[in-house]
């Protein structure tokens, strides 16, 4: 049977619409985009561990399974950031362990091999506490408490990075130009997508109000 080149073009229509990848959400007058909608876990890519996500009240929930990692798989800047602001509003379950991952890129299992870790753990056995950049800045004693909402903020520009907690600098770090990571050889500033850990079966935290401002490269 040969088609017409109407009923052709309207399938071949329907076919890219079908394939084409859902546009990023406009940004605020600010610059600011959303990277969480509130009620599912589109834009984002479970590894390890999918159990460990859900959604619930508006919020990702993380954790309460063995470890895993969401990575920010969206089409925001098509998951690739160099400079940027980012901010969640975060709240963690007494003895919780979670993180923040920045230039990191989809990996199936284990800790990521790529990007920054900014360490979520109020009174987890951790010596490094919320706010912490893991391993480089670390912060001794959590500035905020268990069970209740705080905002964090990460800022990278060039070789800066900058975080803060409720609007306090914790961790203001510049990578000098002969930096050497210890462990992971890919925890460089690079560039690279976002990733929420869920750290082990008793540690839970939540997000919510996850956006990003990019920044020039």
């Amino acid at each position: 049977m040969r088609l017409s080149s109407s009923l052709t073009a309207g399938i071949l229509f329907l076919t890219l619409a079908v394939a084409a990848p859902p546009p990023p959400p406009p940004a605020d007058a600010d610059g600011w985009a959303s990277l969480f909608d509130g009620k599912s876990l589109e834009g984002w890519k479970a590894a390890e561990t999918p159990a460990a996500f859900k959604v619930e009240g508006g919020a990702l929930v993380v954790g309460g399974a063995a470890r895993g990692h969401l990575f920010y798989d969206g089409p925001v800047r098509d998951h690739d950031f160099k400079n940027f602001e980012f901010k969640a509003e975060v709240k963690v379950a007494p003895g919780s362990n979670s993180g923040i991952y920045f230039h990191t890129r989809f990996q199936h299992k284990g800790w990521p091999n790529d990007g920054f870790e900014c360490q979520v753990n109020n009174t987890y056995k951790d010596p490094k506490k919320t706010g912490s950049l893991y391993g480089v800045k670390n912060v001794a004693a959590s500035p905020v408490k268990d069970e209740e909402w705080f905002e964090y903020h990460i800022a990278v520009t060039g070789k800066r990075v900058v975080i803060k907690i409720n609007g306090e600098t914790t961790a203001d770090f510049t990578q000098p130009d002969d930096y050497k990571p210890t462990g992971f050889p890919g925890r460089i500033l690079s560039r690279g997508t976002f990733a929420l850990q869920a750290h082990d079966p008793k540690s839970v935290a939540y997000y919510r109000s996850i956006r990003v401002k990019p920044l020039p490269d």
